[in-house]
């Protein structure tokens, strides 16, 4: 009996996916637990309907993401800290407040666990980041430490 997985069921299948169960499998444990529904014309063609929402959503999100790649390629963010005589930043620079001044003076939303910073930037000058947007997308930033 062919059904479609309501959850990810661990040996099974994943949430939305189509699979061949065994009756008694189906209509004992499956259908009960409301872990699937019947594979028939209705259930089939709502499950297309969700999946072609979900690949436009995703489509959408792709775009805005190449767009605020675009538009973090085009900026040299400049930050001022407090640093000693010979160019060593007392603390650094965290993605957390490089995420802060990217919302506060550009209006781009980015999460701090994005930015690929392998540790606090610790020295003045210019740092390029890489910031992970969405699967497949990166945008660069161009970061000029400035001493106060």
């Amino acid at each position: 009996m062919k059904v479609i997985l309501k959850a990810d069921i661990k040996g099974v299948g994943k949430k939305d996916e189509i699979i061949n169960a065994s009756d008694g499998y189906a209509r004992n444990f499956l259908f009960p637990k409301q872990l699937a529904i019947e594979a028939n014309n209705e259930n089939l063609s709502k499950l297309k309907a969700k999946q072609d929402s979900n690949k436009y959503k995703k489509d959408q999100e792709k775009e805005e993401a190449e767009t605020v790649a675009e538009k973090l390629s085009k900026i040299t963010l400049d930050m001022k800290v407090k640093a000693g005589e010979n160019g060593k930043i007392f603390g650094g620079v965290s993605s957390k407040e490089i995420a802060q001044e990217l919302e506060k003076k550009y209006n781009i939303v980015v999460n701090k666990k994005k930015i690929e910073l392998k540790e606090t930037i610790k020295t003045l000058g210019v740092t390029n980041i890489k910031i992970k947007l969405f699967e497949g997308v990166i945008g660069n930033v161009k970061i000029n430490i400035i001493s106060e």
